[in-house]
């Protein structure tokens, strides 16, 4: 006899039917969304809810710690690694209504975005739920200011939930990840505590940084309400080249150079064979067939100093078969359109993917891919191998088909290994995906430093309420 599927008890809905009114689901129709995130994983929902306000947030964990219900916090469901997918059945609480640019000051240069603390009537909300990371940055540049982290998948992304992945992205190499633009925050605590935590001044010593330990926790420490997060100024002009060499051996070669001459991009992405492929399959593309590796460069700052970095970076790369330049937004996303069409492009491989976004030291960038194919070859796979090559981020990539058991059962064992060889180059099992649920963390950190991030994750939930399953 099959054991009865968890619920709500008719008070616990009844609560927060009243809490949510319309923003609130429990129908098994209405939760499947909810139930995975881009991983394509599943777990148990409950019901799904849509604060609206910080003041629902508080009563929600208020009653959750009361009631020892597991609570999943979740923005747009773009995690790769399982970080959205409850683990246990509870209450999803989606963080789109955390939608309204509050400012973005040229003067201090700091952008708020936050859950609003009255009724949402108050305010004109945005359009785009959750603040879409490319929308912030494009509401950012009209006031002629910049938010340099840069996800490539920016289109889809909430700046939430990029900052509770510590996501980094394709600008990383010049201008760091998330953490690096967090200046401070709010957050809910179980039991309904609300935490400040910095706020819009850039340098700030008093105690502990409280808020750098929530960025890339991935919702198990606190809901986050409240972002302060720093800008720049918007760089005059920004130059790109697309360049192709004979092998991978030849392009990472080729951007060593470029480092050694004292040049440092903004960006620097890479694509292996596999990934030329599969972009060859799935569109026109405008390199030759003898080319079998590709590098992206960007370069940006005045007017004056781009078309002088360009020609600079130009001169370091002559050994390459073929290259095209893109001056200027226009002429540069024609470029970039490869690099971000490499994930929807991929699928072509298979219908199902496990994906890997391994850092390793820049200079073990070579020698780790070739390892990653090598690994992928002996289960029978094929690597697609690219990512952000200025900071050693590689995405790894698999795809399979998950209803062939052997296909499974290879692919899965060839994930594991990668993890294994990352960590044999002094690398790291995630650069900017989190943990999530997929990734054994374990493997990487020591027993005595789980053990003090757990004591860490007790003090603010000692119920182990938040985001149960994830990370650490």
């Amino acid at each position: 006899m099959n054991a009865a599927k968890p619920a709500l008890t008719p008070e616990q809905r009844s609560f927060l039917e009243a809490l949510f009114k319309d923003d609130a689901a429990f129908e098994e129709d209405a939760l499947r969304v909810y139930a995975s995130d881009a991983s394509l994983r599943r777990g148990p929902v409950l019901a799904m809810v849509r604060p609206r306000t910080v003041e629902q947030v508080r009563e929600l964990m208020r009653w959750a710690e009361v009631e020892r219900i597991p609570i999943h916090p979740r923005g747009r469901g773009t995690s790769l690694s399982g970080g959205c997918v409850p683990t246990r059945a509870g209450v999803v609480v989606s963080m789109l209504g955390m939608d309204r640019i509050f400012d973005i000051s040229s003067e201090d240069f700091v952008a708020v975005i936050e859950i609003p603390k009255g009724s949402k009537k108050k305010y004109e909300l945005d359009k785009e739920p959750g603040v879409n990371t490319l929308a912030f940055q494009q509401a950012c540049e009209q006031k002629g200011l910049f938010y340099p982290p840069d996800p490539a998948s920016g289109k889809a992304t909430s700046v939430g939930g990029n900052v509770m992945t510590c996501a980094g992205g394709l600008r990383a190499v010049k201008y760091g990840v998330t953490r690096d633009y967090v200046l401070g925050m709010e957050a809910v605590l179980p039991g309904g505590k609300l935490l400040k935590l910095g706020g819009r001044a850039h340098k700030d010593v008093i105690g502990l940084d409280i808020s750098r330990m929530f960025v890339g926790s991935e919702g198990t420490l606190g809901i986050v309400t409240k972002l302060y997060l720093k800008l720049l100024p918007k760089p005059e002009s920004s130059a790109s080249v697309l360049v192709g060499y004979p092998s991978l051996d030849a392009a990472l070669s080729s951007m060593s150079k470029v480092f050694a001459a004292g040049i440092l991009p903004c960006a620097v992405e890479f694509m292996n064979e596999t990934v030329l492929e599969i972009l060859s399959r799935t569109g026109d593309v405008p390199w030759p067939d003898t080319v079998k590796s590709l590098l992206l460069f960007q370069v940006d700052g005045s007017r004056e100093t781009v078309p002088l970095e360009n020609a600079r970076l130009a001169a370091q790369l002559d050994d390459a078969l073929w290259s095209m330049q893109g001056v200027g937004k226009e002429e540069e996303d024609r470029l970039w359109a490869f690099r971000r069409r490499v994930s929807s492009s991929s699928y072509v491989l298979g219908p199902d993917r496990i994906g890997g976004d391994m850092a390793v030291p820049r200079g073990s960038l070579l020698k780790a891919v070739r390892r990653f194919e090598a690994i992928a070859a002996s289960h029978g796979k094929r690597l697609i191998g690219f990512g952000h090559a200025g900071d050693g981020n590689i995405h790894a990539n698999l795809h399979y088909d998950a209803s062939d058991p052997d296909d499974a059962r290879r692919t899965a064992a060839a994930h594991h290994a990668l993890d294994d060889a990352a960590l044999e180059f002094g690398g790291s099992l995630s650069s900017e995906h989190g943990g999530g649920c997929l990734k054994d963390v374990g493997k990487q950190l020591g027993a005595d430093q789980l053990e003090a991030m757990r004591a860490v994750r007790r003090l603010f939930d000692p119920q182990g309420i938040l985001n149960p399953g994830k990370g650490y």
